[in-house]
């Protein structure tokens, strides 16, 4: 890894977001405009108003139009956008990246947010623009550990989040759900069907945010025993059961610790597994752990007091690159060890956040530091957050945002998933995804109203989901085509 890849930098100054994209939208007129979320000094408009301009929209959208996919070929070329997203990346792990997209169209798919992002820049809009997560498929959901302890599910990923239309996130988590059912040789009925649920619960549970205050909202989340009452399955139940004990029974940075970490020349280290985690060699270890030692000072910075007094019970041990996920790998992640002073493990991961895919087509963030905006986007829209999440720039090189590595996460198993039970995930998703959108978004009325009660706009994301996972087949098939002309390198790992 070049020296190169970890600089000295400044950190940013907030710059004010311009005013959004509007490409192909359309605007509410009488009621509140789709990019101005009601809040102080603006004027509250009755609930019966917004249903109403929502509904008024259907005259100019039909919900049904929602559903046509049609790639613009002039605008997107989706291999030139995955390799101007190389750009800044560190190289020596790119070819790890295609070899991950490279596996099937399901994981091409979790690897291309930038791709379908001006995709869907492209396709009709509503125009009413909620707090986005930007990467809103099947796998970026799963359990995790609340401060409490208690085991929510929900999205937990928020990379590129960014103010944008709704109907974004809720076209990429249905199309993957057909994409996910093909990797598992499920018929295209059914993944369509999975589909159609996913929509469904979207709208059905929109609507019955809509009718709750704000306060409401903000206190509501799915927990793992609405997980168990959601699935008409007896195993299902004691599966999840079981999942949920196993993540809580232990602090997970002890579970984790045998697998990282161990003693290496009489001190604690953490064990490199090369290509996917190595402590840089053009550095020394104490540049390596001072560089590391700086960002935490400034992500410390970013705390609240209680936090910080929680943080400073640990020690900085040790720290390495670590690589993860698809769409992320070459970003900059490091795995960073702490010990408290009874030698009680404590793993953070430090991870590098770059600007939205979303941002050239839904307007730049309004937090000049991308690290904040994911943080500020994720405590937005998730109930509740990791006590740990933070931000930080320093000599570390990147802006970037700091939480516990694997906190009693429980990951979705839908390799192991029957049609059923990818329908009942699909509910459980749209359920979800509705919460945070009414959280956050200020705009759940109106689109409630536009989605209205019957099933229109369900059917509409059943036929998108089929048509953009034929896409995302042949853009996975363009992309075997590229590696097989040589323009792009792959690393298959074993």
């Amino acid at each position: 890894m070049a020296t190169s890849a970890i600089p000295e930098t400044k950190r940013q100054p907030m710059r004010k977001a311009p005013a959004p994209a509007t490409s192909g939208s359309v605007r509410i007129s009488g009621a509140m405009p789709p990019d101005q979320p009601q809040g102080h000094g603006k004027r509250a408009v009755p609930a019966a108003e917004l249903r109403a301009a929502g509904k008024a929209l259907r005259e100019r959208l039909p919900r049904q139009d929602l559903g046509v996919w049609k790639r613009d070929r002039t605008t997107v070329d989706p291999i030139e956008i995955l390799r101007a997203s190389d750009k800044g990346r560190l190289e020596n792990l790119l070819p790890i990246r295609y070899g991950r997209m490279l596996q099937s169209p399901f994981t091409f798919y979790r690897g291309s947010a930038a791709v379908m992002a001006a995709d869907l820049a492209g396709t009709p809009s509503t125009g009413l623009r909620v707090q986005a997560c930007g990467d809103c498929h099947l796998l970026n959901f799963g359990g995790f550990a609340t401060p409490e302890r208690n085991i929510l599910f929900d999205i937990n990923d928020f990379d590129e989040t960014l103010p944008a239309p709704w109907e974004w996130d809720v076209k990429r988590l249905v199309a993957s759900f057909v994409l996910a059912a093909r990797s598992q040789g499920i018929a295209d009925a059914r993944g369509r069907d999975a589909a159609v649920a996913c929509a469904r619960s979207y709208r059905e549970h929109l609507r019955g945010y809509a009718a709750m205050s704000p306060l409401e909202v903000w206190y509501a989340r799915v927990t793992d025993q609405d997980l168990v009452e959601l699935t008409n399955s007896q195993q299902t139940k004691a599966r999840i059961r079981e999942r949920v004990a196993a993540a809580t029974g232990r602090d997970s940075s002890e579970t984790v610790f045998p697998q990282l970490a161990g003693m290496v020349g009489g001190r604690v280290q953490i064990h490199d597994q090369l290509p996917l985690i190595y402590h840089p060699t053009e550095l020394s270890a104490d540049e390596f752990h001072a560089r590391i030692q700086d960002s935490l000072q400034t992500y410390r910075d970013t705390l609240s007091d209680d936090r910080r007094e929680l943080l400073d019970q640990y020690r900085l041990v040790d720290g390495a690159v670590k690589v993860v996920g698809i769409g992320s790998v070459g970003t900059l992640c490091l795995v960073i060890l702490m010990m408290s002073p009874s030698n009680d493990p404590l793993f953070l991961q430090w991870k590098e956040a770059r600007a939205s895919a979303l941002e050239p087509f839904a307007g730049a963030s309004a937090y000049g530091h991308h690290g904040q905006r994911v943080v500020m986007g994720q405590r937005l829209m998730q109930p509740a957050s990791d006590v740990f999440l933070g931000w930080a720039t320093s000599k570390i090189g990147r802006p970037g945002y700091v939480r516990q590595l694997r906190d009693a996460k429980i990951k979705p198993m839908v390799e192991a998933m029957d049609d059923g039970l990818l329908a009942e995930y699909a509910l459980a998703c749209g359920w979800v995804l509705a919460r945070a959108h009414a959280k956050a978004g200020s705009v759940e009325l109106a689109v409630s109203g536009y989605l209205g009660g019957k099933d229109r706009f369900d059917e509409a994301m059943g036929d998108f989901a089929i048509a953009y996972a034929d896409q995302a087949e042949r853009d996975h098939a363009a992309l075997k085509a590229a590696v097989r002309a040589g323009k792009i390198k792959v690393l298959v790992e074993e």
